[in-house]
Order: structure tokens, then sequence, then C-alpha cells
């Protein structure tokens, strides 16, 4: 089975915080609201590479959710991805105190080893996942809102994947 590369937006390609000068500004209408976002094209690239590397799926985990696919996906140079949803009100807490967004991630990966790119990853996330899921094997890597996706995020997951075994890629 194909490893997972579960992609965030917010605090992971768009960051929170002053965008270095290799990030673009675009304004973005969904649904009526108008978001600012920060995106870097080399994003794309990298991921698809990594994607390529280990014989991984890239696959957004994002509250962005389809719209990912028609507002970011093209500005970083990413195809069509798949979609985990992320519906607020159908995430029952279990209380390991980890995010609404975490069970929508375990259903999805179901057996799948997967890596997973967000900012708001934590040990309650990551004990949540391992204690009743009966998932595969995962690795959570905690992006820096401020700063946004780095090299050192994209070694760390390929370097998992490759020792691993995970990856098909190498």
């Amino acid at each position: 089975m194909k490893p997972l590369l579960l992609i965030d937006v917010d605090g992971v390609l768009n960051p929170m915080g002053h965008p270095t000068p290799d990030f673009r500004r675009y304004r973005c209408t969904i649904d009526g609201e108008v978001y600012t976002v920060h995106l870097n094209p080399r994003h794309g690239r990298r991921l698809l590479e990594l994607a390529l590397a280990t014989g991984s799926e890239l696959v957004w985990a994002t509250t962005w959710e389809h719209h990912a696919n028609d507002w970011i996906a093209p500005r970083i140079g990413l195809p069509a991805l798949p979609v985990i949803t992320m519906d607020p009100a159908g995430a029952t807490p279990s209380g390991h105190g980890e995010m609404f967004k975490t069970p929508h991630v375990a259903a999805y990966a179901g057996r799948r080893p997967f890596v997973w790119f967000d900012d708001q990853v934590w040990a309650e996330d990551e004990e949540y996942l391992r204690v009743d899921q009966g998932l595969a094997d995962f690795l959570l890597i905690h992006v820096d809102p401020i700063r946004g996706l780095t090299s050192r995020h994209l070694g760390m997951a390929h370097e998992w994947l490759t020792l691993t075994g995970f990856s098909q890629g190498s």
C-alpha cells in the first residue's frame, strides 16, 4: 500500500508570519469570504518530488477541503489531490485532547502508513492515533505556523519513509 503524505494549508503552505520573498500573495474568495494567502510556488514541485521519490500519495488534510484543489494546488503547481473531509461536527472527542481533524485523518488513512504535515498536531494527536485506532505506522510533523513548510520538514518525511521501508521509490 502506498504511504500517504497528508498536507495542511494554513500554517503549512500558507505561513502566518511575514512571508519571505519567494512567497506570492493571493486573494481567494470562498463562499463570499475573501482570504489572503501567501504561497511559495516551489512547494508544489518539492512535494511532488517527495511523493515520487518515496512512492507516496499526496492528500489534502485541511479545512480548505476541496477548495484547496481550486485555490491552492494550481498556484503551487500541484494537480488536483484527494481530500480528507473535515466536518468539525462529525468529530467526536475521545478524551485524549486531539484536534477535530485527527479522527478524520485516522478514518481516511486506515492501514496505510502516513506522514502528516500540520501546524496543529501535538502529543495529544499522536496519543489518540497510537492508542486505539488500529493504524499503520505514521509520522506527525509539526510545522511552525510562522515559517511554514521547510526543507527540514520534507527531509524528515523522506528519511522516515525511506528508513521505515515504507518508501516504494527508494
